[in-house]
């Protein structure tokens, strides 16, 4: 793809493109982050549904979920090859339209072992149609020559909570869990396949070689990928725990706790939205200090934490910190080589690991000590972002050189 590494690890100079036909890009490509949002929204407010049709335990249900970020894991590397193979465009649009397809099938499932495959297929479209909209993301702030990738990810929380508001509507009303995520995702396919007409049509130079099917990430992705693995366990952590933390720490009722998710969720969207002009301003290393800064001050407050109010504080500060560290972490893996869907396949499998064993881990602690220890973990790893920032030093531009790739989306958008 075009803005891949160089060699010497600079970036080559892309093709120009006229400023509305980027900007045009930009809108595009943050619609298709809302729509895969929006899937994530919509699954979730549905899982109790589907606990009850199924009749599985709680802890089935929790095997269950495991599923999905194990498909993903498993599947992000193709999205390079399928890209390669097609051109971005078309295989995002595909990809896109596999996942919020897939939508419909775990409330089609009647037990427990038809569940756990259709959410491993529906965790591989997640991971794949990921790894797409994030080269794609990428590829477009290169070439506008300004951030953007907070905003896109920001666009990706809003479509979660505007998803999660449509199910619970759908919930509340008593509408069948079958009905509700086959409307959602014919609603969604459609608005994916628009939205995807407008993205950059990126295909690969005809001497460049397929990536891998299956490959290790590369160590540059690793190294961004810790980067990102400690901002998703706090995240994991801040939305999985923040309620149970006020309920049984600090004795909250459950209505007050319940918000404290919702008020974490919030302002990591705005944070995220806004985060594109602090990273302007500030650049990807000192934006993500500071964010570390934040992050660990807020973990301090919740462990020292003797009132509800000053919880839902360090809550928020968390969610301040880490906002933008995952978008940088994939900006600056698609710009770390020659492979830039082969890092961002890897940073992406790093974060998801920490998505998945985030919420288990603080609850093993928990269990042997206590949430406060808990948290003081969370804190150590907001304590990483300060040192660890520096890989997200964004590398200079070539002076002279061609792209790799062909852009052929001038006339045919």
């Amino acid at each position: 793809m075009a803005g891949t590494g160089t060699p010497d690890g600079s970036l080559p100079l892309v093709p120009p493109l006229p400023r509305d036909r980027l900007r045009r890009a930009r809108r595009s490509v943050a619609l298709v982050f809302l729509v895969h949002g929006a899937v994530t929204g919509n699954f979730a407010t549905r899982i109790p549904w589907i606990q009850d049709h199924t009749g599985i335990s709680p802890g089935q249900l929790g095997l269950a979920l495991a599923f999905p970020a194990i498909g993903a894991s498993l599947a992000m590397p193709l999205a390079g090859r399928i890209s390669h193979r097609f051109g971005a465009r078309t295989a995002l649009r595909a990809l896109l339209a596999l996942w919020t397809l897939s939508l419909v099938l775990p409330a089609l499932s009647p037990g427990l072992y038809a569940l756990c495959p259709a959410l491993l297929v529906y965790g591989a479209a997640s991971g794949m149609s990921d790894v797409a909209m994030n080269a794609l993301g990428v590829e477009t702030e290169d070439r506008l020559g300004r951030p953007i990738m907070s905003g896109l990810h920001g666009m990706w929380s809003a479509g979660a909570l505007l998803g999660s508001a449509a199910g619970t509507l759908a919930a509340h009303d008593g509408w069948d869990a079958r009905l509700h995520l086959a409307a959602a995702a014919l609603v969604l396919t459609l608005l994916g396949a628009a939205a995807c007409q407008g993205v950059l049509d990126l295909r690969s130079a005809p001497e460049e070689h397929p990536p891998p099917r299956f490959a290790l990430p590369p160590r540059s992705a690793v190294i961004i990928g810790a980067i990102g693995f400690c901002a998703v366990f706090a995240e994991g952590a801040g939305l999985d725990w923040s309620a149970v933390y006020l309920r049984d720490r600090l004795g909250t009722d459950a209505g007050l706790a319940a918000a404290s998710t919702t008020a974490f969720s919030c302002t990591m969207a705005a944070a995220r939205l806004a985060g594109d002009k602090v990273v302007a301003r500030f650049g990807a290393v000192r934006t993500v200090r500071a964010g570390g800064v934040l992050a660990a001050a807020g973990g301090l407050l919740i462990v020292a934490a003797r009132h509800p109010v000053t919880a839902m504080a360090g809550f928020g500060l968390i969610g301040l910190g880490i906002a933008v560290v995952v978008p940088l972490a994939f900006a600056a893996a698609g710009r770390s080589g020659p492979a830039p869907s082969q890092a961002i396949a890897g940073v992406a499998t790093i974060t998801y690991t920490s998505g998945l064993i985030a919420p288990s881990a603080i609850g093993g602690i928990a269990q042997a000590s206590s949430l406060t220890v808990s948290f003081g973990l969370v804190t150590a790893l907001a304590c990483g972002l300060v040192v660890g920032a520096r890989v997200l030093r964004v590398p200079a531009r070539r002076a002279s050189g061609g792209a790799p790739a062909v852009a052929d989306d001038l006339e045919r958008s």
